[in-house]
Parts: structure tokens; sequence; C-alpha cells
């Protein structure tokens, strides 16, 4: 019986997100294609001028959203879902 509620008690992770359930905003897309960059938490404050909080907020979102364990996992993602405006250089929202 023990076995059987320690099994039942278990945590069990949440599914990975897909795009169509669980969009990331603007922002968290802006943050994803940072990650990509390298860009550590610090530095994308910096460029976002956000605080360093807000940033760590921004990335642990993208995670949990994305179902992701990593900053790699965020970066490999943001290659595949690269939009245009990004491309070009331009970070900023209009």
């Amino acid at each position: 019986m023990a076995y059987a509620l320690e099994e039942s008690l278990a945590p069990t992770p949440p599914p990975p997100a897909n795009e169509a359930t669980a969009p990331l905003t603007r922002r968290e897309r802006q943050v994803a294609d940072l990650v990509a960059r390298g860009m550590t938490n610090n530095e994308i404050a910096a460029e976002l001028t956000i605080s360093r909080r807000t940033a760590e907020g921004h990335v642990e979102h993208i995670l949990t959203k994305l179902g992701f364990t990593s900053r790699a996992q965020i970066a490999a993602w943001a290659a595949r879902h690269h939009e245009p405006e990004a491309r070009n250089g331009s970070l900023s929202a209009p």
C-alpha cells in the first residue's frame, strides 16, 4: 500500500506545451531571441531596459510555457521560430 501511495504522490512534470496552446508574448519572443544570441539575464535586462529579475522571470515563463528545462532548448526553439522583424536586427516594439 505504501508503494501505491508513493506512486500517486510523486509529482509528474507537465507535458511539453506546443506553440498553439502556449504562445509566447512579443516580449518573451524578444527574450528568447536574446537567449539564442547567448546573452545572460543581466545582458538581456540591459538590452531591453528592464530589471535583471524581470529578465529572469521572462526566461522562466518561456521555459514553463514551452516545457523546456534549459536555455539551450530556448535557443534551439528560437532558431526554428525566428521572426522576420528580429532577423532585421530590430527587437524593439513598434
